[in-house]
């Protein structure tokens, strides 16, 4: 529980920030729930299925990190009174299971699909979607903006796929929020360069891009090869051969007709001059992530030699500029014909604090990708947990069995999300859970969609209010806080082995092997509990 409350102050859109300081000195400041769960230094092993739970719902969907632990914890919670009267835990992990299903399918059910509407329709409601998520972010002030920048970036990725990687975030300290900007193509910090770089053109209009994987350095051979020579005059020679083939190279890239040339390796000084004479840019030593997405991009193909360079190996784009962003230099690649990538440029006042907003468009990303992919929605603001919870209570009554009990445990145990949002937001979480509760329980499902109001502290139709999750975030939450709860009340007793925890254990089981059977031949090992 001491994992869960660590967490539970992060949970909405009033939700307070966690400042984590680890022994190297190194600050993070996030309410994120599985970064802080990442961050955290957890030793005991049940608590650490949370944190496992926390990080699967991060890869899995991007956000509800934070629900997830909660609700396994109250899962717990609720289970625990129980068990501690004598209830076998396999009786209670067996209706958890059910009420898990029986939610997962009252979400779908709850759920209202976005497919079939018009392009300008759809990225309207995925900007609502984004907002939803950001509300609880540190980026709250700023959700509009973000959420157009977030839907407009996940818009340029190849819809059959819709690879993550192929959206790049950089972050650049200084300014506002508000400088913050989208490049519709690729955009790298200035890589380092030599003497000849600033001679350079440092823009074009439909330029020819070649992208290489080798070196484009002056080499002496000698590190390469054994050189013997019967003549001292022979040794002009050896020098003269290896600027040849530097030359070589050079003359090679130039005659493709590339305006611009990258590469993963170094291009030295040599080749930065002899370029920036040719009026060609270069750059050396690109990360290789962004060599990804400029060949993406521009439809230019990674070479790993300079011979026989074809046409069809060079990229394209509209316009290619050096720009000086902050403190930083970028190089933007705009307009790509083949363009099913994007970059993010962040700004913000601090280091810390562009960092949380790094991570904050990253879960709003997942979100609009995972509605975009599963294009249905449901209430948030604790709506769809009240809703299912009034579900699971009235169908618990046609148990005669204590299973009865345990579902509405479990039913119990979702009202945790609504009233956290209201403690979050200093509100009296009793007086709104009662109008929530009499909302639900409207005649024809009148106010299915009423959840907590975080501005006023009463309730609200969250779906008019265009608070709207999609509803994987919520199935994966309910499905993996459910699996969560269930291992661990699964666990009687945990058996640790001190001696293999000794640092020189190998050693010593090494030189004597076993120390020998307990007394009476009993004995099964001697850290063992029988």
């Amino acid at each position: 529980m001491a994992v869960v409350d660590a967490v539970r102050t992060t949970l909405g859109p009033r939700g307070m920030d966690k400042l984590i300081h680890d022994e190297r000195g190194k600050v993070t400041i996030s309410n994120d729930g599985a970064t802080i769960m990442k961050l955290l230094d957890i030793v005991h092993p049940a608590a650490k299925c949370l944190v496992d739970v926390s990080l699967a719902q991060d890869a899995e969907v991007g956000d509800g990190t934070t629900s997830v632990v909660i609700l396994a914890g109250e899962f717990l919670k609720e289970a625990k009174a129980y068990v501690e009267e004598g209830v076998h835990p396999r009786n209670i992990i067996k209706s958890y299971r059910l009420a898990s299903q029986l939610a997962v399918q009252r979400v779908r059910d709850l759920s209202v699909s976005l497919e079939g509407k018009a392009d300008e329709e759809k990225k309207d409601l995925l900007r609502k979607c984004a907002s939803t998520t950001l509300n609880s972010k540190l980026v709250s002030g700023e959700k509009e903006f973000f959420a157009q920048m977030v839907v407009d970036a996940v818009s340029c990725l190849d819809p059959n796929t819709l690879d993550l990687k192929m959206i790049g975030i950089k972050k650049v300290t200084g300014g506002g929020l508000r400088d913050s900007f989208l490049v519709d193509g690729v955009a790298f910090k200035k890589t380092f360069s030599y003497a000849g770089f600033e001679q350079q053109p440092k823009a074009f209009t439909n330029p020819k891009i070649l992208l290489l994987n080798i070196e484009l350095e002056l080499k002496a051979e000698k590190e390469n090869a054994e050189v013997r020579l019967e003549d001292p005059s022979m040794y002009q020679s050896i020098v003269d051969a290896e600027w040849n083939i530097i030359y070589d190279k050079l003359e090679k890239c130039v005659a493709s007709g590339a305006q611009i040339v990258l590469s993963r390796l170094a291009i030295g000084d040599l080749g930065t001059q002899y370029f920036a004479d040719r009026n060609i840019f270069c750059a050396g030593r690109v990360e290789s992530g962004d060599v990804e997405r400029v060949a993406k991009a521009t439809g230019a193909k990674v070479q790993t030699t300079v011979n026989n360079l074809d046409k069809a190996a060079l990229g394209h784009c509209a316009t290619f500029e050096e720009k000086q962003v902050g403190a930083e230099r970028y190089n933007l690649f705009k307009g790509c014909p083949q363009a099913r990538t994007a970059t993010l440029v962040l700004r913000g006042g601090s280091e810390q604090f562009i960092d949380e907003a790094d991570r904050s468009l990253h879960d709003a990303i997942m979100i609009v990708r995972r509605a975009l992919k599963h294009a249905e929605v449901v209430p948030g603001g604790g709506a769809i947990e009240m809703e299912v919870s009034k579900y699971l209570r009235e169908y618990a009554l046609n148990y005669t069995s204590k299973s009865q009990l345990f579902i509405k445990a479990f039913a119990k145990a979702l009202e945790v999300i609504p009233r956290q949002l209201c403690n979050n937001a200093g509100f009296d979480a009793t007086d709104v859970l009662n109008k929530l509760r009499q909302k639900h329980a409207l005649p024809d499902q009148a106010g299915k969609n009423f959840g907590v109001d975080v501005n006023s502290g009463g309730v609200v139709d969250t779906f008019a209010a265009f608070v709207w999750e999609p509803s994987l975030v919520k199935i994966n939450a309910i499905a993996s806080a459910t699996e969560a709860a269930c291992l661990i009340m699964s666990v009687d007793e945990t058996v640790r082995n001190p001696k293999s925890e000794a640092p020189d254990s190998g050693a010593a089981q090494a030189m004597g092997g076993g120390r020998g059977r307990g007394r009476g031949g009993r004995g099964g090992g001697r850290g063992m509990r029988r």
